[in-house]
């Protein structure tokens, strides 16, 4: 069973700098795009923030574009975002992704999420 955890959120001051991980219980050669969702505590729908393909090329909504950024370590299996100049807007529950398949069978797997308060 594919399991991804993430970790590395928490509490920080606007301005400040977190990253995100989310370590995979398999090979993360296996998804084809792996990225990084939040949902606000007011929002009733996640937020696409960023995502990876399998071939490296990137993509960022815009209101994180050049403050975030996503990167994956193969060898440890383990997606990243690394948050920097964060805003009180970015305070959400952060979920990362990874996608397999195509069409019909297409299947998203989430992890359980980690949350990121920027509060002063």
């Amino acid at each position: 069973q594919v399991r991804l955890v993430e970790s590395g959120g928490g509490l920080v001051q606007p301005g400040g700098t977190l990253r995100l991980s989310c370590a995979a219980s398999t090979s993360i050669f296996n998804f084809n795009k792996m990225g990084w969702y939040r949902q606000a505590p007011e929002k009733k729908k996640r937020e696409s923030v960023a995502a990876i393909n399998h071939d490296g090329s990137t993509n960022y909504t815009g209101s994180v574009q050049g403050r975030f950024a996503i990167s994956r370590d193969d060898n440890a299996n383990t997606l990243y975002l690394q948050m920097s100049n964060l805003e009180p807007e970015d305070t959400a529950m952060y979920y990362c992704h990874g996608d397999t398949g195509e069409g019909q069978r297409a299947f998203r797997y989430w992890g359980q999420g980690t949350q990121v308060t920027v509060s002063s």
